[in-house]
C-alpha cells in the first residue's frame, strides 16, 4: 500500500515516517513538510533505507503525483482541515492525527467519504492506552458522573484543550445517566477552574519536558477515582498509525476513533 506523510518534519512525522518504512505491507511514496521541503528523508528523519532519498514536498501535489493510496496527516490546526478534504476530493483515504478543523470542514469531509472512493480515519490519539483510557472513562461515567480532565503536553503543541481530551468529554457525556451541574467555585480569575465541554471541565497544561499525559478524575460520596495514560515517547503513537493505515480502507466513510479499528 502506498503511504504519505504530511507533516513529515515535526517530531510526530519523523516517527511515522520511520514506522511506515519499516512495516510490512506499507510503502513509503511522499512526504510533504512545509518548512522541510528540499530536503530529504535521510535528512529530515535519518532514513537510511531506499525511502530516505524520497525529498520533502511543500504540497500536497506531490502526494497526488505519487499516486498514494494513503496519506497520513499530522501538521496542525490551521492545514489539517483543508488538506482532510482535499485528499478525500482526490480519492485519496485519510488517517488523521491532528486536530483542529472546521465543523464545516468536518461535514465536508464526511460527505466526500460517504459518496466517494476514499474513506477517513480521525484518532485524537494514536497510543492503544489513551484509546483504552477514553474506554474506561466511559464505562466509570455511568457510575460517577461528576468528573475533570487533565491534559497536559509539550510546550509546541498549538491547540488547548487537546482533541483527546475533548473526545474524551465527549464520550463521557454520552455514557453517563445524568449530567450533573458544574460546580464553578469562586473564580476570581477567569479560567482557573478551565474549560467546558459536553459538560466537562478540561484544564490544559503546556510546559516543556512533558510529551502527552491525560488524567481523568471522577468524584463520589467519600471516594475519588483517577484513570491516567502517560506517553513516555512518541513511539507509542506508531502500532496505531500503522493499523489505520492497513485498516482505513475497510472502513466505511469517515470515522472517529482509533477503537473502531483495535
Amino acid at each position: 500500500m502506498r503511504v504519505a506523510v504530511i507533516g513529515a518534519g515535526g517530531r510526530m512525522g519523523v516517527e511515522a515516517c520511520r514506522a511506515i518504512d519499516a512495516a510490512d505491507g506499507l510503502e513509503l511514496v511522499a512526504a510533504v513538510g512545509r518548512s522541510d521541503a528540499g530536503r530529504t528523508l535521510a535528512e529530515v528523519a535519518d532514513l537510511t533505507t531506499a525511502r530516505g532519498e524520497i525529498v520533502v514536498a511543500s504540497d500536497l501535489d506531490a502526494v497526488i503525483d505519487a499516486d498514494v493510496e494513503v496519506a497520513v496527516e499530522l501538521t496542525g490546526p490551521a492545514t489539517v482541515g483543508t488538506h482532510l478534504v482535499r485528499l478525500l476530493e482526490e480519492d485519496i483515504h485519510a488517517v488523521v492525527g491532528a486536530t483542529g478543523w472546521s465543523t464545516e470542514q468536518l461535514e465536508r469531509a464526511r460527505e466526500l467519504a460517504s459518496d466517494g472512493q476514499a474513506n477517513a480515519l480521525l484518532a485524537p490519539n494514536f497510543a492503544i492506552g489513551a484509546v483504552l483510557l477514553m474506554r474506561f472513562a466511559a464505562e466509570a461515567a455511568r457510575h460517577l458522573p461528576h468528573v475533570e480532565v487533565i491534559e497536559q503536553h509539550h510546550d509546541r503543541k498549538l491547540d488547548a484543550p487537546s482533541g483527546t481530551a475533548l473526545r474524551t468529554a465527549e464520550l463521557i457525556d454520552e455514557a453517563r445517566r445524568s449530567r450533573p451541574e458544574v460546580p464553578l467555585g469562586d473564580e476570581q480569575y477567569p479560567g482557573a477552574r478551565g474549560a467546558e465541554h459536553a459538560g466537562v471541565r478540561v484544564h490544559s497544561v503546556r510546559l516543556p519536558g512533558l510529551v502527552a499525559h491525560q488524567e481523568v478524575v471522577f468524584g463520589g460520596e467519600g471516594q475519588t477515582l483517577t484513570l491516567r495514560h502517560d506517553t513516555i515517547d512518541r513511539s507509542s503513537f506508531m502500532p496505531g498509525i500503522v493499523l489505520a493505515c492497513r485498516r482505513v480502507p475497510d472502513l466505511d466513510g469517515l470515522v472517529i476513533g482509533l477503537e473502531h479499528v483495535l
